[in-house]
């Protein structure tokens, strides 16, 4: 069903508290109240990307401190995935800085390194840049679990902030990975001077994708020297805490995914979001390449909660809680 953009809209505006009221019932009816997923983000490939975000460390066009490193090899990313469950995640995701994917040894090596993520009992995303559908059927066939291409912002702020690819370009590999059977793992980052209105409209993109993303992850944006957006002003973490309710209001059935910018939210702000709707998070002490709250600081905060982690591979389906509702 088609949400409109006045719905979106209209569910932005609400008092904050009932929003977040509504939006628990949302989650407390597509899933386990205190569950949450817990994955590990790593960067397969650093720096030398030729996008232009002016939001990325990675990026050649902006003069971060950040050195452009080599496709890591197999075994590596496996001694990663290992410890990654050791420490209970259970998604294993890998980033390459890449504008888009390119046939030959380097996609190779991925797929190797997806089957053998598959192998341990995790798990597999991969965030690539744009790919082929014929490229997405291969990462299918290897096993992977979910592919990530965050759509950023709205459609009308886009270009304040790429210029080097366009929004439709995101929409087509969205497109081909849904093609291939693939989950798709698509959000955006907030607080990068966009009004309100960006983000309502980026909600409504997200909540119009047909297929819906199995995983909306919300950024919030870490501003990085060197980069067009370093001084930036943080954005209002309620504004951030909106965002989240009405993503899970919006798109029920996803894992509504706490992203970057964790490390500068205090504990009782994540609690909070949480409650309106968050169910996955990414623990570790790095994301790709910006900073994140250590794994014991993740887990100390979900057993003060009564949060647990989720079962890698396991559906989104309808819950007993649920059946309750609409008896």
């Amino acid at each position: 069903m088609t949400v409109s953009l006045d719905d979106v809209k209209n569910l932005y505006a609400k008092p904050l508290l009932d929003l977040v009221f509504e939006a628990a019932q949302v989650q407390r009816a597509n899933h386990e109240a205190n569950e949450v997923q817990l994955c590990t983000l790593l960067s397969i490939k650093t720096g030398g990307c030729t996008e232009d975000c002016k939001y990325c460390s990675q990026s050649i066009h902006n003069k971060t401190e950040l050195e452009k490193e080599s496709l890591l090899d197999v075994d590596t990313v496996l001694a990663s995935a290992k410890r990654a469950k050791d420490s209970g995640s259970t998604r294993f995701c890998m980033g390459a800085a890449w504008r888009q994917v390119n046939d030959g040894r380097a996609f190779d090596r991925v797929i190797d390194m997806v089957k053998g993520v598959r192998e341990m009992g995790l798990e597999a995303c991969a965030t690539l840049g744009m790919l082929t559908e014929t490229q997405a059927v291969r990462l299918k066939e290897a096993g992977l679990t979910a592919y990530n291409h965050n759509l950023d912002t709205s459609e009308d702020y886009y270009s304040n902030i790429i210029t080097t690819r366009s929004y439709q370009e995101r929409l087509d590999t969205i497109a081909n990975v849904a093609s291939a059977g693939i989950s798709l793992c698509c959000g955006g980052i907030i607080g990068m001077g966009e009004s309100r209105e960006d983000r309502i409209k980026l909600l409504h993109t997200l909540a119009n994708l047909d297929p819906q993303p199995e995983s909306v992850p919300i950024n919030a944006l870490v501003p990085v020297e060197g980069t067009p957006l370093a001084k930036t002003e943080p954005l209002d973490i309620f504004e951030w805490i909106r965002a989240i309710a009405v993503a899970r209001i919006l798109v029920p059935k996803a894992m509504v995914r706490l992203s970057a910018g964790r490390l500068s939210i205090s504990r009782e702000a994540q609690a909070l979001a949480f409650m309106a709707g968050a169910n996955a998070i990414f623990t570790g002490d790095k994301l790709l390449t910006t900073p994140n709250p250590a794994a014991n600081e993740d887990h100390q905060l979900m057993e003060t909660l009564g949060l647990t982690a989720r079962a890698p591979d396991k559906e989104c389906g309808e819950c007993e809680s649920h059946e309750k509702l609409r008896a």
